[in-house]
């Protein structure tokens, strides 16, 4: 068979960033800790757990009574857990990804003009989280057509709609142009990241033309579900998967073209390994 792995596959720039910073601060010892699980990924995760580092989900974390030094996720974190964790006297290591750190400036000067921000996105992801925790005034979430008709916002009262930087760009624009028939919309900024428009147009156009596609990502990923879902529509025979343990060569066409692609989070050592595994 013919493997074809897209280019982009594996972690962004944000991601990455994150990572290695954690790994540094092993090396220099001491307390740590992430804020939440560094990415969403188990492997790398239990990795740095065996490495002494620990995972707090709340501010209100027994383990932050004792200080340490807190990693700040690519996700980011609203304002209130930031003042919370130094009120703990944590020593916070920023490591937001500086594309979602600008939605946070965004939302937090269109709230302050008094506009209703809206962000489209998953309500529960820990990045749309942390961005309506920087928003002053209303603020609402929307991820599909269905949740626009439910909004309530004041005739005329200007909107600011973003959104979460791993959502399907092409239903970001979708969403927009059915808000703007509703409300008045000030300004609505494209706040996907570049790096989940190519890897999404990737995936698209790989899985268009193989005969079995591979998505790889923890099964937390959000950004790995969209891949999944894009790739779902142009490739019927398409497998999620953590890692190269769940990946079952007998289900892949032989003779065929399999492509490969993976989420944000995934290493690229995890990529290599599915990709060996399909040309042994």
């Amino acid at each position: 068979m013919k493997v074809e792995v897209a280019e982009s596959a594996g972690f962004c720039f944000g991601v990455k960033r994150a990572v290695d910073k954690v790994y540094e601060l092993t090396e220099a010892g001491g307390k740590i800790y992430t804020y939440g699980p560094i990415i969403h990924n188990e492997e790398v995760v239990e990795d740095l757990i065996s490495r002494g580092v620990g995972v707090i989900n709340s501010p209100d974390d027994a383990a932050c009574e004792g200080g340490g030094k807190v990693v700040i996720r690519s996700h980011g974190v609203s304002r209130k857990v930031m003042e919370q964790l130094r009120g703990r006297g944590m020593e916070i290591i920023d490591a937001t990804c500086p594309f979602v750190a600008k939605i946070h400036q965004t939302v937090r000067e269109a709230s302050e003009k008094g506009d209703h921000v809206i962000v489209i996105g998953d309500p529960d992801h820990p990045e749309v989280l942390g961005i309506t925790g920087w928003v002053d005034g209303p603020c609402s979430v929307v991820k599909d057509e269905s949740e626009i008709r439910t909004l309530d916002i004041p005739e005329g009262m200007p909107v600011c709609v973003v959104a979460q930087t791993t959502f399907n760009f092409e239903k970001f624009n979708f969403l927009v142009e059915e808000l703007g028939k509703l409300f008045y919309i000030e300004k609505a900024v494209n706040t996907i990241c570049n790096a989940t428009r190519k890897r999404q147009s990737e995936a698209r156009e790989l899985a268009a033309r193989a005969d079995a596609m591979i998505v790889i990502g923890g099964k937390n990923s959000s950004n790995t579900q969209k891949l999944y879902e894009i790739c779902s529509r142009e490739c019927c025979s398409t497998y999620y998967i953590q890692t190269v343990r769940d990946l079952h060569t007998e289900d892949l066409p032989f003779g065929g073209v399999v492509g490969i692609t993976a989420g944000a989070s995934t290493p690229i050592y995890l990529i290599e390994e599915v990709r060996n595994l399909c040309l042994s």
